[in-house]
């Protein structure tokens, strides 16, 4: 019987081999494929069909892509795998090359894909294609977001008093939520160190308790792995800024151990937020440091 893990290891060899017209075979004829930090909106694929386009039109001939560091993560649903990895990024048209950060979530049923959530490092892909002075004009021209109805705030899982905690500007009690020791990264924000103690969390919270958001909680999925200590979770922030909707869609790959997050790897969309409000360059500045 072929399982998840098999068949994201077909799916990876054949991008990283370059076989992006054999990809859509792996996927269910009414598969939902979705890019929730999609530049400049999320975006849908519906059908065996539009993966096939997508696969076979758009990304061949744009990018050669290598996996790297994959780290697949069995959940207690058997259907669902999240897998973590790196690719090393070459622009068909620059040549130039990244590392570049990605997660899914995939849902996979009798040997296909049903469903998954691709989380990509957009700046880092766009930059190699010399593509990010575009960014800023495509977020400009792009509508307005659409928003989620609100998720009721919980606190059953450390993950969600982290994120709720945020959304109420309860800055001063985050750090508690870490062990002492804990190391914290952020794969989708250039020039972004290791969070390694509670000090430094509390400067890291800080920067948001100046800009205090004030935003809300939508779309929150968690997904307990068979490794107890470790749980996913999905989720948006949104709210409003200058007077448009603004929402950022994130997914945190937490360790928890006696209660308190030893290990976080947040992949938010630094991008979006810095195309909702003009900081693009500021961002892309980053690259390589």
């Amino acid at each position: 019987m072929t399982t998840p893990r098999d068949v994201f290891a077909a799916l990876s060899d054949g991008i990283s081999e370059g076989r992006f017209g054999e990809l859509s075979a792996l996927y269910a004829e009414d598969t939902v494929v979705e890019h929730p930090q999609a530049v400049p909106r999320p975006t849908r694929l519906t059908g065996r069909a539009a993966v096939h386009e997508r696969f076979a039109g758009t990304l061949a001939g744009m990018v050669r892509l290598k996996r790297k560091n994959v780290v697949v993560h069995a959940t207690t649903d058997p259907e669902v795998i999240v897998a973590e990895y790196d690719y090393d990024a070459e622009s068909v048209e620059t040549g130039k090359t990244d590392v570049t950060a990605n997660i899914q979530v995939l849902r996979i049923r009798d040997g296909l894909i049903v469903g998954s959530r691709d989380y990509h490092d957009y700046l880092r892909l766009a930059a190699i294609r010399d593509g990010v002075e575009q960014l800023p004009r495509a977020y400009e021209q792009a509508p307005p977001r659409e928003l989620s109805p609100v998720t009721p705030e919980s606190t059953a899982t450390v993950f969600e008093r982290l994120v709720f905690g945020v959304a109420g500007a309860r800055w001063d009690e985050l750090p508690e939520l870490y062990a002492e020791k804990t190391h914290v990264t952020h794969p989708f924000l250039p020039g972004s160190g290791v969070v390694r103690t509670r000090d430094e969390l509390r400067a890291h919270f800080e920067a948001g308790k100046a800009l205090n958001p004030g935003f809300s909680v939508a779309d929150l999925v968690t997904y307990q792995t068979t490794d107890p200590e470790v749980l996913i979770g999905e989720f948006a922030y949104q709210g409003e800024h200058g007077g448009r909707p603004v929402r950022i869609a994130n997914i945190f790959v937490m360790r928890i151990r006696d209660g308190l997050i030893v290990e976080s790897r947040d992949y938010g969309d630094h991008l979006a937020v810095a195309g909702d409000t003009g900081t693009i360059p500021a961002l892309a500045a980053r690259l390589g440091s």
